[in-house]
């Protein structure tokens, strides 16, 4: 079975389709696989074998009789550790939760399960999910595909090492200023931020609840077209034909390309200027109201954050590391004044930003404006984290701030991304036109 680990979530489900591969053999394949591997202890927190095999069984079963569910029944991915799964440990990357057993799946776990995805196991994150460069020394700190020594991209690292190591087909992470398409980016891999309120909260353990999203990982747009589907339960978005002739995409310049590091621009130029050539139509824009919407972020982000866990924080902060303990600390003293301020605001350059984009299919931004940092030198310097890290959300959170669906691709540069914004609730419209750019990428 072997052979069959590392290839993409829908080849698998095809092959489960074709009588080639069985769930069960399939389930238990990656399940040796993560207990071989050297790293395994750093990407998973914990598998869960019980809920996998009983899944592909049942799984098994359709296949044999002809009722398979959907394309990707009996397919096995990875779930980030702030995912809940009944009768199995959930802490969110932290120690404060340590022992947090929950009682029933999260909503978006019923579903896949409904569906007949497989559950591998729990992956490891970034402490209470706030920080974009994945490293905790609290639990674990997962691999970085490209670079030995860096950090992995958060706050869902474990979800994209699990892919790009070959421990799952497919990750599901969570996205709050980035969490899903940093790590995505720097492990080469599709990253999907969902619009807030387009896949259901409840049974996720949460950061910022006006901003969280759920959003898969995955090696192609195609899977993680199948994943939304099996997460929604509606029909998956039709990638067949999808071109970029006649598409219309805007470069933004505000924010979005200042100060942005070498490899990462290079990747992104060039991956403009094939989309160019495979018949897009690209326009350089201004968009004023993103560099104020950027300046909200500490108002916003922040005081939500410290709302939801400065209780439980302060009942034991000696058990975070400092520099996210200061993160979430540094919302406590925003007045709500200001919070209500600032949202009203927000409310308000997003239409801004709505009127200005029209006229695109999607906005083109690089996904991270910096390479992976190193992990030893993030630990011994507080003041390098708390710089890269903002470095590290600074693109992402624009997606954020704008309620928008975000997909990131790989360049071929190595650990770098480039993104399309599109509207809020279309995901569908932006996964076709990604499907597009991947061919034109190669």
């Amino acid at each position: 079975m072997d052979k069959w680990l590392g290839r993409s979530a829908a080849e698998l489900g095809r092959a489960i389709e074709a009588g080639k591969v069985n769930p069960v053999d399939l389930t238990e394949a990656y399940l040796d696989a993560i207990a071989r591997h050297p790293d395994a202890k750093r990407i998973y927190a914990r598998t869960t074998a019980d809920h996998a095999r009983s899944t592909a069984v049942s799984a098994a079963g359709r296949q044999r009789a002809g009722t398979r569910i959907g394309p990707l029944d009996g397919v096995p991915i990875s779930w980030k550790d702030n995912f809940d799964v009944a009768g199995v440990a959930c802490e969110a990357g932290s120690a404060l939760l340590k022992g947090r057993v929950p009682a029933q799946d999260a909503e978006v776990l019923h579903s896949a399960t409904m569906q007949g995805l497989v559950c591998l196991g729990k992956t490891h994150m970034t402490e209470l999910a706030f920080s974009g460069l994945g490293l905790n020394p609290v639990t674990a700190t997962p691999p970085c595909i490209n670079f030995p020594d860096a950090v992995p991209g958060g706050s869902s690292s474990g979800a994209a090492a699990s892919v790009a190591f070959g421990l799952a087909p497919a990750a599901i992470g969570s996205d709050t200023g980035g969490s899903v398409r940093v790590p995505a980016a720097w492990n080469d891999l599709v990253g999907l931020k969902t619009t807030t309120g387009r896949l259901p909260l409840k049974g996720v353990v949460p950061l910022c609840e006006k901003f969280d999203t759920v959003g898969p990982i995955a090696s192609t747009v195609e899977d993680c077209a199948l994943i939304l589907s099996a997460l929604t339960a509606r029909r998956a978005a039709d990638l067949k034909g999808a071109s970029l002739a006649n598409a219309r995409f805007g470069v933004l310049d505000t924010v979005a390309l200042e100060d942005v590091r070498e490899a990462p621009a290079r990747g992104f130029e060039d991956a403009v200027r094939r989309m160019a050539n495979a018949g897009a139509t690209v326009d350089h824009f201004d968009a004023p109201e993103i560099a104020e919407a950027m300046a909200l972020a500490g108002l916003l982000f922040t005081p939500e954050a410290y709302a939801i866990w400065g209780e439980t924080i302060e009942a034991a902060p000696q058990k975070m590391f400092p520099p996210v303990l200061e993160r979430f600390r540094s919302g406590a003293t925003v007045k709500a004044t200001e919070y209500i301020s600032a949202w009203r605001r927000l409310e308000e350059l997003r239409k801004i930003w709505e009127r200005r984009t029209g006229g695109f299919d999607a906005v083109l931004i690089p996904t991270s404006p910096i390479l992976p940092p190193d992990a030893q030198r993030l630990l011994n310097e507080p003041a390098y984290f708390a710089s890269e890290n903002l470095l590290a959300l600074r693109n992402t959170r624009i997606g954020n701030l704008m309620g928008l669906c975000v997909l990131t691709l790989p360049t071929g540069q190595l650990s770098c991304g480039i993104s399309l914004m599109g509207p809020a609730m279309q995901e569908e419209r932006l996964l076709r036109l990604g499907a597009a750019v991947e061919h034109a990428l190669g």
